[in-house]
């Protein structure tokens, strides 16, 4: 059994995304640790109502490849096989991804490359796109950079505000979250330069 650890720093809506996939039996693996840099990160309280192993090891203060040394002794402690950023606000050093080759995955809300980096969805939206939406894609040593492994489109209403946008891309993120995870578990793909094709 494939074992994953989920880091977040928030409210955790795409981790109990994913603990549903897998209790369902839709992600055939387990989650071995859910990890928060942020104490009171509402995701830990989610992770104890499931009850899943949950570490917090504060981030503040450390230098970043300090921290990055902490998170990688508890994820080998634990023997993870797969390491899925959820709402995870760090950027991850070079240790650190070198560690866990093509083995990070990270959900972004935005059609990658447009509107990398924070608040991606009041970026999309003052920019004024007609359509925007979320991106799943493995972690290299650069910011929302590294090879797409599936994105969803999400149309801009001319009614949204930032908050309904940010919403519906949200859903689509809960959609197709664990749905790459089942697909990079399995080995279902192959990666061409920055092309990753699905088989």
């Amino acid at each position: 059994m494939k074992r994953l650890a989920i880091l977040i720093s928030g409210r955790g809506s795409n981790f109990e995304a994913i603990a549903a996939s897998v209790a369902g039996g839709t992600i055939p693996a387990e989650i071995a640790v859910v990890i928060s840099n942020r104490p009171a990160a509402p995701g830990l309280e989610i992770a104890r109502r499931l009850g899943i192993l949950s570490v917090v090891i504060p981030s503040k203060g450390l230098d970043r490849e300090v921290y990055d040394r902490l998170v990688l002794d508890e994820l080998d402690r634990h023997q993870v096989d797969l390491v899925c950023l959820a709402g995870f606000m760090r950027l991850l050093s070079a240790q650190f991804i070198r560690h866990f080759p093509q083995r990070i995955l990270n959900i972004h809300p935005s059609l990658l490359p447009a509107f990398p980096g924070l608040d991606a969805q009041s970026q999309a939206f003052e920019h004024g796109v007609k359509i925007t939406g979320c991106t799943v894609h493995f972690v290299d040593e650069h910011l929302d950079a590294g090879p797409i492994i599936l994105q969803s489109a999400v149309p801009v209403l001319d009614n949204d505000t930032v908050e309904t946008l940010a919403g519906r891309i949200l859903a689509e993120e809960h959609r197709i979250y664990p749905r790459a995870i089942r697909i990079v578990l399995a080995g279902a793909y192959e990666v061409v330069g920055r092309r990753v094709i699905l088989s």
